[in-house]
């Protein structure tokens, strides 16, 4: 099965926590990468906005994407968060494997 990289970003890194170990449990990722000290400008209702984010990389398989989607917009803090997927072409055979297991 295809493997993702899925991207979003959380307001502050205990809610990044909280997703990323909401997201392991659930068994809809293998791993959660949480990176501190992003920082995001981006256009809201008509204004610019600019913040302080916590990115993460979420890695999971194409097949669970769906029920990852659905369960981040049920419990990601934002009205509309970042739900971005990259499918992977190349990597390590045993980290993939490790992914779909």
């Amino acid at each position: 099965m295809a493997v993702l990289v899925v991207l979003t970003t959380a307001p502050n890194a205990s809610s990044a926590r909280k997703i990323a170990e909401g997201l392991v449990r659930k068994r809809l990722a293998a791993c959660v990468t949480v990176l501190k000290g992003a920082f995001s400008v981006y256009r809201w209702r008509g204004k610019i906005e600019k913040a302080p984010e916590v990115q993460l990389l979420i890695k999971t398989t194409e097949g669970k994407f769906q029920a990852l989607r659905r369960w981040m917009e049920k419990k990601h803090p934002y009205e509309s968060p970042e739900i971005i997927g990259w499918r992977v072409s190349v990597g390590s055979a045993k980290y993939l494997s490790w992914i779909n297991h």
